[in-house]
């Protein structure tokens, strides 16, 4: 599937989870509810990915990280309810996609008023 038009997908999942709970509530909650909507519109979606680090070819952590959402196995999400997102959220989802070799990500902050506000694109420079 197109990288963009999956994206787009995963958006409009996103903001139907925002419409019906609003912000304010715990990263949990709408992780859950994402996987729940991601697989409504028929997204192979796995949560809570284990992400192992390795280091000259040898495992140095292997269940330290997590990956919130793995939409089609291209796409990591990662869910945050924060007042604000720092850069470091953005640095985070970079290191994660470089670790997993995944082309995109996406950042999405559900503490927003408006979600839309709170959606960053993060590519692993493969051309996107």
């Amino acid at each position: 599937m197109n990288l963009n038009i999956l994206t787009e997908k995963i958006i409009g999942a996103a903001i139907t989870v925002h419409k019906e709970l609003g912000p304010g509530l715990l990263e949990s909650v709408y992780q859950t509810c994402m996987f729940i909507e991601l697989e409504s519109i028929l997204l192979k979606v796995c949560k809570e990915v284990a992400l192992p680090v390795m280091y000259r070819n040898q495992i140095v952590s292997d269940n330290g990280f997590r990956i919130d959402l793995l939409v089609e196995d291209l796409i990591i999400v990662e869910l945050k309810s924060v007042e604000k997102v720092q850069s470091i959220h953005a640095k985070q989802l970079l290191t994660y996609l470089r670790l997993a070799n995944k082309p995109l990500g996406l950042l999405i902050n559900f503490n927003e008023l408006m979600l839309k506000d709170g959606i960053t694109r993060v590519s692993n420079g493969y051309g996107l």
